[in-house]
C-alpha cells in the first residue's frame, strides 16, 4: 500500500482529501524499472496511468522507415498512459522506456474505470488535473512545432 502522504505530493492526487487518498493508496502500486527497460511497448495492452516517482523515462514512437523518434522525456511527478486509459484504446500508441533506473506508480485500467462508477467527485478531482496537463502538453508542442515552422 502506497503512503498518503507521498501521494499528496503527486500532480495526479493534489486535489484529494485524505479519504480519496486512502482510496487511491490501496489500488496504486509502485513499479521498478532498472536502465533500459520498458515500461510498455507499442501495440501491448494497456495497462494503466502511470505516474514517475523518480528517474527519467522516455515516450518515443517507431516511423514507418524504422527510426526511434522520441516524443517526450518524463521526470518526477510527470503522467503518462492516461490518454489509452481515457480514450478506451486497448493498446498503447506508442513505448515508454527507463532511461534511468525509475520508479513508477501504476493504477490499474480496471482500477481506474471501476473509480468513474464509484466516485464520481474523485475522478472528477483527477481527470480535471489530466486535462490540464493534456492542456500544458498541447500548447507545449505547439510551440515546438511554430518554432520549426519559422525555422523552416
Amino acid at each position: 500500500m502506497a503512503d498518503k502522504s507521498e501521494l499528496k505530493k503527486l500532480i495526479l492526487f493534489s486535489d484529494l482529501n485524505d479519504a480519496e487518498l486512502a482510496v487511491i493508496a490501496e489500488k496504486i502500486a509502485l513499479e521498478k524499472y532498472p536502465k533500459g527497460k520498458p515500461i510498455f511497448k507499442e501495440g501491448e495492452p494497456t495497462k494503466g496511468i502511470y505516474l514517475v516517482r523518480s528517474g527519467k523515462v522516455e515516450i518515443s514512437k517507431v516511423t514507418a522507415d524504422g527510426w526511434k523518434q522520441p516524443l517526450a522525456l518524463l521526470t518526477e511527478n510527470h503522467i503518462f498512459g492516461e490518454l489509452s486509459v481515457i480514450e478506451g484504446k486497448k493498446t498503447h500508441g506508442a513505448d515508454a522506456i527507463a532511461i534511468e533506473s525509475s520508479e513508477v506508480f501504476r493504477l490499474k485500467t480496471e482500477d481506474f474505470k471501476a473509480l468513474e462508477k464509484t466516485d464520481t467527485n474523485m475522478m472528477y478531482k483527477i481527470m480535471k488535473t489530466i486535462a490540464r496537463s493534456a492542456s500544458k502538453n498541447v500548447h507545449a508542442m505547439n510551440e515546438k512545432l511554430m518554432k520549426l515552422l519559422i525555422s523552416y
